[in-house]
């Protein structure tokens, strides 16, 4: 367990209560470039509002377990950036919904917003959880019952909605967007210390513990601030099936990842290998499934690939999916990778020569996932 008081404030932070609103989000014109200023430092963007959102428990195997995704994670993460001396820590700048809603359908972030009171005004105790998902031959008319719209908008049971699931996602798209700024403005690389995670939420439902797909709202913003090409790596070992499917069929993104064969691993029903695209976005979608108890020579064989086809696709920058759940004693993953690894990842990626956003996904080993993180960024700024 993380002794927060051993966590400084941060620099110019809202506290638990708010986003700071004091000066403007700067956004570029359409015709500006991103600058590459390549500084040998990573500021990291967070907020407190983390907190806000506690799932209690959640269904794994066959039983009821307390739920892996809890806020000592982005504690524990916070912690070690602090003590390792990666860069500053500052408080996110609200940027609105806009860029939210510039990916995710505005029905789906009203529904977000208004689950939890809905939740309680129908009498509900406990977190809110889907108990019926729609099947492609029933019918996609929105339920007017709270209990029929969790599952409309969700594609499993292990996001559950609490009282402060929306305060606590609405903050981590602004910690990615305010990170993503930080690249518009010239910073070789930023770290945007997002929790609840993002990349399993598609553009208009939730699952994976993910609400608010924080890594694609940050493509996005950096592509309306003037880059024509962005890619996203995705690193977590479970598949971002949200972030595929928000841009599966455009061609400004490139999304690779890497990570446990569907057959086996959940979600189980996004990244299989022959899944590149379709329409504009053929060959723009490239995925590495691997198999159980994948080994850190294997994996860094797919990382070399995915790199590859990054460099021969041209990004002007790379959004990073950054998840640690590959260690090899993550309590919910099979891959066999070790603390030492994730420098290895690191300066793989600084090869690329790329401005780079790494966007906190999964991790769930919480005596090693601050080193993990850590010891990315080290990689890359060394």
């Amino acid at each position: 367990m993380v002794d927060r008081s051993s966590i400084p404030p941060v620099s110019g932070g809202p506290g638990p209560e708010r986003l700071t609103h004091d000066k403007p989000a700067r956004r570029l014109g359409p015709q500006s470039a991103v600058r590459h200023s390549y500084r040998e430092v990573v500021k990291t963007a967070y907020s407190d509002l983390h907190r806000e959102h506690r799932i209690e428990l959640e269904l794994y195997g066959n039983a009821l377990v307390p739920c892996f995704e809890q806020p000592v994670r982005a504690d524990a993460v916070l912690a070690q950036i602090v003590a390792a001396g990666i860069g500053p820590v500052i408080a996110p700048v609200d940027h609105g919904r806009r860029p939210i809603t510039s990916i995710h359908a505005p029905d789906y972030v009203d529904f977000l917003e208004t689950a939890w009171p809905d939740w309680i005004a129908a009498g509900g105790e406990g977190d809110a959880f889907s108990g019926c998902t729609p099947m492609p031959d029933m019918s996609r008319r929105v339920p007017s019952s709270i209990h029929g719209r969790l599952g409309y908008y969700s594609f499993d049971s292990s996001a559950s909605i609490t009282a402060g699931t929306w305060t606590a996602a609405y903050a981590a798209t602004q910690v990615a967007l305010t990170a993503a700024d930080l690249l518009a403005n010239g910073e070789r690389s930023a770290f945007a210390l997002c929790r609840p995670p993002g990349h399993h939420a598609s553009r208009a439902y939730f699952g994976g513990y993910c609400y608010l797909n924080n890594a694609a709202i940050a493509a996005q913003f950096l592509l309306d601030c003037g880059l024509t090409r962005a890619a996203i790596l995705d690193v977590d070992f479970h598949h971002g099936n949200g972030t595929q499917s928000i841009f599966y069929e455009r061609s400004d993104v490139l999304f690779a990842s890497i990570h446990g064969d569907p057959n086996e691993e959940y979600p189980y029903f996004s990244g299989h290998a022959n899944e590149t695209g379709v329409g504009p976005g053929a060959g723009c979608n490239v995925n590495f499934p691997l198999p159980p108890g994948t080994g850190p020579d294997r994996w860094l064989e797919a990382l070399d690939a995915a790199l590859s086809r990054t460099r021969s696709y041209g990004p002007e920058a790379i959004v990073v999916s950054l998840g640690v759940d590959t260690f090899e004693h993550d309590p919910i993953s099979s891959f066999k990778l070790r603390s030492e690894d994730y420098l290895r990842l690191g300066e793989a990626l600084r090869t690329l020569r790329l401005p780079a956003l790494f966007v906190m996904e999964g991790g769930y080993a919480l005596d090693a996932i601050g080193l993990n993180f850590a010891n990315t960024l080290v990689g890359f700024e060394s």
